[in-house]
């Protein structure tokens, strides 16, 4: 927790669904590991976490397991104050442009994240 990783069911959730559904998702196990990219800085994530559970709790929105887990580190990361494009959600998350941008949009449809201007185009922060 002190290092900002959570547990997850999602790897395992994925196997099932290849074994029960007889679903073709790539399993890697490069995928179980930890980033090497942890903060070192101390911060009170505790305050943090709340303000995003409850933003989404407000949303009632039914995001998958890997979206949730997708936007909390990404609130982690950015928070309510910093501002964040389609390339930075790219290289936190590890995904292609096309993944990137239906995250994005799927979290502007749901309210919890807003465009910005003044910072150039498609930039964007978490809503209060």
């Amino acid at each position: 927790m002190q290092k900002g990783i959570h547990e997850t069911t999602e790897y395992l959730e994925v196997f099932l669904r290849n074994l029960l559904l007889n679903e073709k998702n790539e399993l890697h196990n490069r995928n179980l590991h930890i980033s090497g990219l942890l903060n070192t800085e101390k911060v009170d994530i505790e305050n943090e976490k709340v303000d995003i559970e409850s933003v989404l709790s407000e949303k009632g929105n039914d995001f998958s397991v890997k979206t949730t887990a997708h936007i909390y580190r990404l609130f982690e990361k950015f928070g309510f104050d910093e501002v964040f494009g389609r390339s930075a959600v790219m290289e936190l998350l590890e995904l292609k442009a096309a993944g990137a941008s239906k995250l994005l949009s799927n979290l502007i449809q749901s309210d919890i994240i807003k465009p910005v201007s003044g910072y150039g185009k498609g930039k964007y922060k978490f809503k209060k």
